[in-house]
């Protein structure tokens, strides 16, 4: 696990400058943040990582614990447990660090369509109720929420998936799978609800936000051998992002949807889908007392 800083040093820094650190998770090439009040020690989680070994059907918490031990060693505070949408890569640890930091989990409103739409694919019988109520808040779109002295608010970015939120805190931005760094461009658009069209419109959004905001994202996959990065800015998304310079609404979505025809479904994808629609929690066990976690044939 790699572990980086970034705070921009201005003056004013309590008030516009939260504190960043992101917490690599190389397994599924996703990122988890830290993002801090320098003046309270008042924190967010951003995006949480369950190790999950899909051969074995095992979870682990490695670097769960290592975030809260850096949450722990700092005396944060954790506020808020974030989700920026539903991930179809990796298992969210929001229960787990919920009952080793506390916090409150939140996700955008968007997600009880999601929850609805895997309810069905994964035929739920054991009394799930798809209406957010796993999460501690359901954000909408300009909802504003506060880490200590610092305020966030929520833009609602769907594309990649329709339930899709970045959180815009102080001179950040975190846009989980909407953009990637310039040099490996946007987010897929091929999961259910996901649109390439409503991608493109939502990236032109984050990227009315000041030059200077630093954009924080969801995942890196170190093209071409670079070592691995995920802070950029409004600026350098505007201006180098591969798939977005010189490009209009309509070629993007003939690129985009060309390029994810190509693509195969992630690694952690079924596992994924059905713990996350629970906010992080497993099934129930069955009968026998194990909890089992179901594929469906032929329609993904």
């Amino acid at each position: 696990m790699a572990v980086s800083s970034a705070t921009d040093g201005r003056e004013h820094r309590e008030v516009t400058t939260p504190e960043v650190t992101g917490f690599f998770h190389k397994p599924t090439f996703s990122v988890t943040y830290l993002v801090t009040d320098p003046i309270s020690r008042a924190t967010a989680l951003i995006d949480t990582v369950l190790d999950y070994d899909h051969k074995a059907g095992r979870t682990g918490t490695e670097s769960a614990d290592a975030l809260a031990a850096a949450a722990l060693t700092h005396d944060l505070k954790v506020e808020w447990i974030l989700e920026t949408h539903l991930h179809a890569d990796h298992l969210t640890a929001a229960p787990y660090l919920q009952k080793k930091l506390g916090g409150r989990t939140g996700i955008g409103a968007g997600v009880v369509g999601i929850q609805e739409t895997f309810a069905r694919l994964f035929n739920v019988t054991d009394g799930f109720t798809p209406d957010g109520s796993q999460f501690d808040h359901l954000f909408v779109d300009g909802e504003r929420f506060r880490i200590g002295a610092l305020e966030g608010t929520v833009l609602h970015t769907p594309g990649h998936t329709p339930g899709c939120v970045s959180y815009h805190i102080g001179d950040a931005v975190f846009v989980g799978d909407a953009l990637f760094m310039p040099d490996y461009g946007t987010a897929r658009c091929d999961f259910p609800g996901g649109d390439a069209r409503t991608l493109y419109r939502s990236i032109q959004r984050l990227l009315r936000l000041p030059d200077h905001t630093r954009v924080f994202t969801g995942h890196d996959y170190g093209p071409d051998g670079r070592s691995f990065a995920w802070e950029s800015s409004v600026a350098a998304q505007r201006t180098q992002n591969k798939h977005i310079v010189g490009v209009g609404e309509v070629e993007f979505v003939k690129r985009r949807e060309a390029r994810d025809v190509e693509l195969e479904a992630p690694n952690l994808i079924l596992p994924a889908l059905q713990v996350n629609m629970r906010g992080g929690h497993l099934p129930p066990p069955e009968a026998n007392g194990v909890t089992y976690l179901k594929i469906p044939v032929n329609r993904l």
